[in-house]
């Protein structure tokens, strides 16, 4: 009876969102949070280059300019369930790549949303207290129940100012939506995220946007407009769908959508193949990307796999 009932709201509220959704809003500069992390060693100096280690399901590890950082961290096993909410669940299908003992130091976690398969019980419950952590608002307020000190709360266009030593990165919340306008008010608000690396962010020495769970929707335009010449593009992709109905992550067309639109030189695709409600396979993906001609500019990575990436050139 309770899913019944959460199927009819859900159908409702679609119905209610695709009807009513209006224009896009101007959206305002943004504000400005800054992080000051402790200096620790410099960078070697013939580490000019920066990795993406593709952990499975939205974790990933970005290693660059003396930054370590860990996004979407979800280390459960196969056959594990996560919680979605109202009552619903969905079982893992894949082993991370890593364990979570064996994490090197991590400077910052970069959370696109509080789900449990995007910051699960284990890591709920052994994750550093102190370890910054940059999320929404609503996400950022369970991290406070869940006792967790450094919290960067973002909304759309808000910036996370960070340094170590030398290093400079900006950290930009940009849109995200977790499904149709009406489905996603029942599911945890969601943001996107753009990388700057370097002393400047207006020419940073490599940018890279990472998607978030979203679908692509009319917000997400303004993204290139405001970030252009991203660098490398995280997409989560998986085509999960709630209930067995209803979208509210990118499948394979959606993420060529995407890549149209924002326009990235190289594009990594996450998120597609490690839980149950995951219905897009990845080679729905890989299929998209050769009818439109775009299979240069994709990288694919199996669990565990490390791209390497270098800065601009001047």
């Amino acid at each position: 009876m309770r899913v019944h009932r959460l199927l009819g709201s859900l159908a409702l509220l679609a119905a209610f969102g695709m009807a009513f959704a209006g224009p896009v809003r101007a959206q305002a500069p943004g504000d400005t949070y800054t992080l000051k992390l402790p200096a620790g060693e410099p960078a070697a100096s013939g580490a000019q280059t920066g990795t993406v280690q593709f952990i499975g399901t939205a974790t990933v590890l970005i290693r660059y300019q003396g930054l370590t950082i860990l996004t979407d961290p979800n280390f459960l096993h196969k056959g594990d369930h996560v919680h979605l909410g109202y009552g619903l669940t969905s079982q893992r299908q894949t082993n991370p790549a890593i364990e979570f003992d064996q994490l090197p130091p991590i400077d910052l976690v970069i959370l696109s949303h509080m789900h449990d398969e995007h910051f699960d019980n284990l890591v709920q419950d052994r994750l550093n207290r102190n370890t910054p952590i940059v999320s929404t608002r609503e996400a950022s307020e369970a991290l406070k129940r869940l006792g967790f000190q450094q919290r960067f709360a973002l909304s759309d266009w808000d910036r996370l100012e960070v340094s170590k030593g030398e290093t400079r990165l900006r950290v930009s919340s940009v849109p995200g939506r977790h499904g149709a306008a009406g489905v996603s008010v029942l599911l945890p608000t969601v943001m996107g995220s753009v990388l700057d690396f370097g002393a400047n962010a207006d020419t940073p020495d490599y940018r890279m946007y990472i998607s978030g769970d979203t679908l692509v929707y009319d917000d997400i335009r303004a993204i290139p407009q405001r970030f252009p010449g991203i660098d490398l593009a995280l997409l989560h992709l998986g085509g999960t769908r709630i209930l067995g109905m209803f979208k509210v992550t990118m499948d394979g067309k959606d993420g060529v959508q995407m890549m149209q639109i924002v326009k990235p030189k190289k594009t990594i695709p996450i998120h597609y193949n490690d839980y149950d409600v995951f219905k897009s396979p990845l080679a729905e993906f890989a299929r998209e990307v050769k009818a439109a001609g775009m299979e240069e500019s994709v990288v694919y990575l199996s669990h565990g796999d490390t791209y390497t990436f270098s800065p601009r050139k001047p």
